[in-house]
């Protein structure tokens, strides 16, 4: 073979190099989803202790906890509402105590807190003595824990309450003294009953 053929054919070798790279970078470029990509999860690129952590439960096992599962039997239910009105309720209920007004508590407790209630009243009533309640500002109001037990929804709230308490005693003498209180109020509902009102049925002594 002549210096001048073979030049040539490495011309031709050269021209068809280049040919073959372009169409490999055309042809074998991924285009768009492939059907052997694995769809990447949400938290992919987040660091373990920040994924948030998928529940493992069988498809069509739901189940409803805290305040989802009592908006799921009463979709009417609003949670700042409720907190306004167990915030009435509350200031409600303790000037009601203080005053002995038997009639208002009655409407409002389950009957065990209401003879707990009554119990003390009494015994207030035995030494001669009365109290009104003036307070100071609205209660500070936290949701602390809701369920649902069959028809029963439970909702915990606590209260942090400021007042001035005036007290007079059999004698005559009067006093007075402002109060911090911290408690954590739990109401029922049954949740069968076209009744929405909602009942006092414990009351805990809280951290302040």
């Amino acid at each position: 073979m002549s210096p001048v053929q073979l030049f040539v054919l490495v011309i031709f070798a050269l021209l068809a190099a280049v040919v073959l790279y372009n169409l490999y970078a055309v042809l074998g470029r991924r285009v768009g989803r492939q059907p052997t990509d694995d769809p990447q999860p949400a938290t992919a690129g987040v660091p373990a202790e920040h994924a948030p952590v998928q529940p493992d439960r069988a498809a069509g096992d739901v189940e409803l906890g805290g305040l989802a599962a009592v908006k799921a039997r009463d979709p009417a239910f609003d949670m700042d509402k409720f907190l306004d009105g167990a915030r009435s309720a509350y200031q409600m209920i303790v000037r009601a105590f203080a005053a002995g007004d038997r009639a208002t508590l009655k409407g409002l407790l389950a009957p065990q807190v209401m003879d707990r209630f009554e119990a003390a009243i009494a015994a207030r009533e035995a030494e001669g003595k009365s109290e009104s309640i003036d307070f100071v500002h609205p209660p500070r109001t936290d949701l602390e824990t809701s369920e649902v037990d069959g028809d029963r929804a439970r909702i915990k709230v606590r209260f942090l309450g400021e007042f001035v308490s005036r007290t007079k005693a059999a004698g005559g003498q009067e006093a007075s003294a402002e109060r911090r209180t911290a408690e954590t109020w739990t109401f029922e509902r049954d949740l069968s009953s076209r009744d929405p009102n909602w009942t006092l049925v414990r009351v805990d002594a809280a951290e302040a």
